[in-house]
Formats: C-alpha cells, sequence, structure tokens
C-alpha cells in the first residue's frame, strides 16, 4: 500500500445524529466544571478516544502512537508548566454512543484537560455539546466533515484536517484536469457522502463541468442495481463513487457488472474506499479489478514540510493514517497550556490557534517552549502543515489544504503519484 495512504479514516464520519445535552449533571458554565473536576492543577492531562474496537480498530495505531511520540517528545523536554504530561487512551469503537461513554470515563474518571480525537466526524457531532458544557479542549486529527465548520463547540474544539468543504474542489479538479465534462456523482447518504458530494459538485459545476446525474444511495442496502442503472442511465463519461470500503465495493461492483469496469470507464472517489480491504471486497480472487480507479486524500506528507517526526513514524512500519495531524494536536495542545502557563482549558483554548501565527518558527516543542519562556510568539511548523502559509489556520481549524492524488494499480495496490501532482485548496 502506499505509505501515504490516509484514507481508511475517511469512513468515520458515518454517524450524523446531534444530540442535547447528553449528560445534564456535567452542566454548567466553561471553566467552572473544570475546576469542579479538580484538574485545574498544573499537570496536563491528555486522553484520548480512539478506535480500539470496532471498525477501525486495525489502524489504531496509526491514531495513537503519533500521540505517544509527541508525549514522549514533551516530557524529553521538560514536559509542560514543570509536570510530565500524562496520557490515557479510551475506545471510541468508531460509534457515536460508545465515544460518549468513553468521554464522560475520560472526564469523571481520569479528569482529563483535553482529548485527541475522536477518530469520527459522526462521534465529534454527537459529543460537542458535552464538550461546550464541561469546558474540556478537543482536538482530533481525523475529523472532516464539513458540518464541524459550524457547528457550536464554544470554542473548545480544533482540527488540524482540512474540511471535505476543501476536498470536494481538490477532487473535481482532478476529474477535470482529466477532461471530463459530464459527470456523475453517487454518494452514500449520510455527513460524509451528502457533505462532499455537494462540495465537489458544486466545484465541478463553477470549473464548466455538468453533473449529470447525483444520486444518494443507502449505504446498509441489500442492492445497489437501481441506483447504479440511475448513473448509467444518463450516460457520463466519468462517475464519482463517494463510499466507504464495504458500501463503495458493492457500488464498484455493481457498475463493473453492468459493464463499467475501472478499466473500462473512468472512476473517481476520495479516501473513503483507500483502504487495504477494498479491492478484496470488490472480488477476493482478482483485488486487481480495481486497478484505475483514482482519487484524492489529505496529503500526509506536503510539499515543503519537513519536520523530524515524519522520518521517526516512518521508521516505525505503521501506516501513515492521520499520523502526522494526530502529532500536530498533540503538540499544539501543550503549547497552548504553556502559552496560557495554565492547563484550565479555558485558558488553553484562547491560546491554541494563535501558536500557529506569531513571528518566530519553531519545529519542535523544545524549540517552541523555549520561545514562549522567553516571551515570544510562535509559529509553529507542524509535522502535517506549515500552519500559517499552507493551510491557512483560523480560530479552530485549516483553511486551505493538500491533497494527493493517489490510484489502484493491477495487484489492488493505492499508489500516491509524485509530490508536483498534489492539489492545493484555499
Amino acid at each position: 500500500m502506499g505509505s501515504s495512504r490516509i484514507a481508511q479514516l475517511a469512513s468515520i464520519v458515518a454517524a450524523t445524529s446531534l444530540v442535547t445535552a447528553l449528560f445534564a449533571a456535567g452542566g454548567g458554565a466553561a471553566g467552572a466544571g473544570e475546576e469542579k473536576r479538580g484538574n485545574v492543577n498544573g499537570t496536563l492531562e491528555l486522553g484520548q478516544l480512539a478506535a480500539q474496537t470496532g471498525m477501525l480498530s486495525n489502524i489504531v495505531q496509526s491514531l495513537t502512537v503519533p500521540v505517544t511520540m509527541a508525549v514522549d517528545e514533551i516530557n524529553a523536554s521538560g514536559g509542560v508548566l514543570g509536570n510530565p504530561v500524562a496520557y490515557t487512551v479510551a475506545d471510541d469503537a468508531t460509534d457515536p454512543a460508545v465515544g460518549s461513554e468513553s468521554l464522560e470515563g475520560l472526564l469523571e474518571d481520569t479528569k482529563v484537560d483535553a482529548v485527541m480525537g475522536p477518530t469520527a466526524s459522526g462521534i465529534t457531532l454527537n459529543i460537542l455539546e458535552e464538550v461546550r458544557q464541561r469546558g474540556v479542549l478537543v482536538c482530533s486529527g481525523s475529523n472532516m466533515s464539513a458540518e464541524l465548520s459550524t457547528a457550536d463547540s464554544g470554542g473548545y474544539y480544533f482540527r488540524t484536517t482540512p474540511s471535505d468543504r476543501l476536498q470536494g474542489p481538490a477532487l473535481a479538479e482532478l476529474v477535470r484536469t482529466d477532461g471530463h465534462k459530464k459527470v456523475g456523482v453517487i454518494a452514500r447518504r449520510d455527513t460524509y457522502g451528502v457533505g462532499l458530494a455537494t462540495s465537489v459538485k458544486k466545484a465541478l459545476e463553477k470549473g464548466g463541468a455538468k453533473v449529470v446525474v447525483n444520486v444518494e444511495y443507502d449505504p446498509d442496502a441489500t442492492s445497489f442495481d437501481r441506483d447504479v442503472q440511475r448513473v448509467i442511465d444518463k450516460k457520463p463519461d466519468a462517475v464519482i463513487v463517494l463510499g466507504f470500503e464495504n458500501d463503495g465495493a458493492d457500488i464498484v461492483r455493481t457498475l463493473t457488472a453492468q459493464g463499467l469496469s475501472p478499466q473500462q470507464f473512468p472512476i473517481y472517489t476520495a479516501d473513503g474506499m483507500r483502504t487495504n480491504a477494498f479491492p478484496s471486497l470488490v472480488d477476493p480472487n482478482n483485488p486487481g479489478i480495481v486497478a484505475g480507479i483514482k482519487g484524492t486524500s489529505p496529503a500526509t506528507a506536503p510539499t515543503n514540510v519537513q519536520h523530524p517526526f515524519l522520518d521517526a513514524f516512518n521508521a516505525t512500519g505503521i501506516e501513515p493514517i492521520y499520523s502526522a495531524f494526530y502529532y500536530d494536536c498533540t503538540i499544539l495542545t501543550a503549547l497552548a497550556a504553556e502559552k496560557a502557563k495554565s492547563d484550565d482549558p479555558a485558558k488553553m483554548k484562547e491560546a491554541f490557534a494563535a501558536n500557529t501565527k506569531g513571528r518566530n518558527k519553531c519545529t519542535t516543542y523544545a524549540e517552541c517552549k523555549q520561545l514562549l519562556d522567553d516571551g515570544k510568539a510562535i509559529q509553529y511548523q507542524g509535522a502535517s502543515a506549515t500552519f500559517k502559509k499552507m493551510n491557512k489556520f483560523g480560530t479552530f481549524e485549516p483553511n486551505a489544504g493538500v491533497y494527493e492524488v493517489w490510484a489502484f494499480d493491477e495487484a489492488g495496490r493505492d499508489n500516491t503519484s509524485p509530490p508536483e501532482t498534489q492539489i492545493r485548496v484555499g
């Protein structure tokens, strides 16, 4: 598989229901809940919500090891506020109900100040009310739902990954560059599929292409014949499939059965189908059946980014799936506490984004901490992006993104195109 295969985590945005106050007993003003939990004590307590079980448990190391590496680096450099950082992982199981229960455990039992994660955008949407009421800082390196750009977290939520509102234009540019003018879109009916389909459709039409059909399908359906036929009837010159590995495989298999195999017809996708399992799910006896499918993914190694974490993580042999984004979340959270001179999330949230916008560039935690100790405003140069210039970090999320182009080959492996093919949006 390509070393920059980021895609499995795109499937984490499936759960979309927002809830109201899940834990009414934990309500109250932001900051007050922190003192009540007794964790504003000069020691930064980090938690992480990660998929230790469930759909994405096979890639959990890609999410947790970067945080562990960042914590080790921080503690080797004197810790935060003069004390070692503590770190606890809890399972979110890629499930909103489990994620909510695990968050409660991190807040009540471990009394964390900040949470890395959750894995899924849907889980994040589900816990934002609790995050706001309890006043806990959250930074995810794997959330991409466009819905989070307008969700209300009370200022406690951050993400280092770019929104799907940016990936839509990147995917549209790839399709248009290949010369396609009459495009069909078939997307799963959820936050991920509908949100990304809306973004890519708008960008395609703005660029002069026509979306001749836009089909939303039920990912739990037992047959996709009717959905695929609706696309075929409009005679597009290319099809964009926005699904996850299981339902996406069903769609591609159905397209192939109706004469539109990836070798015969241009099929595009985003990162939700860029997984180890996808080729064999389409055909266990012939993984090369997916050869020719092309797509985009957030770049794990954007051009012009040089950071010691990238080589260090590659040495682990673990797939770098959103790994640099999680590393940056952890470092930025620790630096926020240092700048705020407090482990109170109500103060940390005010310092978080500022550490990406200062004049004094720094790369490692030790370098950045020394500058802060000297009273200087820092511009953290991350492992996933140089935040000020490359992804224009806003108040809580990037306002620009860099996307790599990839394609499945005849062995069913996804290969990343050369760095010069990366697409910048924003």
